[in-house]
């Protein structure tokens, strides 16, 4: 029988200008990367240039972040939290009403089904931590020379902030960037995707009811279940040519409930 490694996952309280945001359950690599990433997508930054340092501080489990803009803790912490669904759970100031306020996502690039099922699977054959551990989630940035980069964490939602994070710092623009994860697209998952302005989200599993209809709503394509040949379009951006059989339901709909 063959063991693999347990999974790790540590405390680790994100400190802003001197004020706790929360603390946050992850997994220690990449932190820098994640904390552009989730100060971008929960909106305390616009651009890398933003923050003037970070001090990560593994042992005592905390990360320490100045800002170059003055920090508002009032206007924060009025804010209600919503609590992300899912190991490593995580903590996100925006309300799917807010989501529906970001810019709708603009982009003319289309994808061959045979061309995201062949990069989902190097995706999966190149997730280091999965294959040493069996317990890790995954997010994976294609770019247009079809190269790839990947982050993983305990957390799906930790890993899709720490993959947005290196694509802020690498000053990558989303248009022509394809995103996928090992994990469910709930609708906050589709809010980070959405923040960043990726047109093209895919998942090897499912897509949650309301992350269908915020995607619809902003013009961004979601595909679930990119398994071997299989495959399910939720929505109907044109972003997806089935090259694979004529017989595969590309898209399905799901207004009676969720997937």
């Amino acid at each position: 029988m063959n063991h693999k490694g347990c999974p790790d996952e540590y405390p680790i309280s994100l400190i802003i200008n001197g004020f706790e945001i929360a603390v946050f359950q992850l997994t220690k690599y990449d932190l820098e990367d994640w904390t552009y990433g989730y100060l971008f997508s929960e909106g305390f930054i616009q651009e890398a240039s933003d923050i003037e340092s970070i001090l990560i501080n593994e042992e005592m489990g905390s990360i320490h972040v100045s800002l170059s803009s003055h920090f508002d803790e009032e206007q924060v912490f009025s804010k209600k939290k919503h609590y992300t669904a899912g190991c490593g759970r995580g903590v996100t100031f925006f309300s799917m009403t807010d989501v529906k306020n970001f810019d709708r996502v603009a982009s003319d690039k289309s994808y061959q089904l045979s061309y995201l099922l062949k990069k989902r699977s190097e995706f999966a054959q190149n997730s280091d931590l999965y294959l040493e551990t069996g317990g890790m989630h995954g997010a994976c940035i294609i770019d247009e020379e079809g190269m790839l980069a990947i982050r993983e964490d305990i957390g799906r939602h930790n890993a899709v902030d720490k993959i947005i994070g290196y694509a802020i710092r690498k000053r990558l623009q989303p248009e022509r960037l394809i995103l996928l994860t090992t994990g469910r697209v709930s609708y906050e998952m589709l809010s980070k995707a959405a923040k960043f302005g990726f047109p093209v989200i895919g998942s090897r599993t499912a897509a949650t009811k309301q992350a269908v209809q915020l995607a619809k709503f902003l013009n961004i394509e979601v595909i679930g279940y990119l398994r071997g040949k299989m495959a399910t379009v939720y929505t109907s951006a044109g972003r997806v040519i089935n090259d694979v059989t004529a017989e595969l339901p590309l898209e399905r709909s799901i207004e009676g409930g969720n997937s």
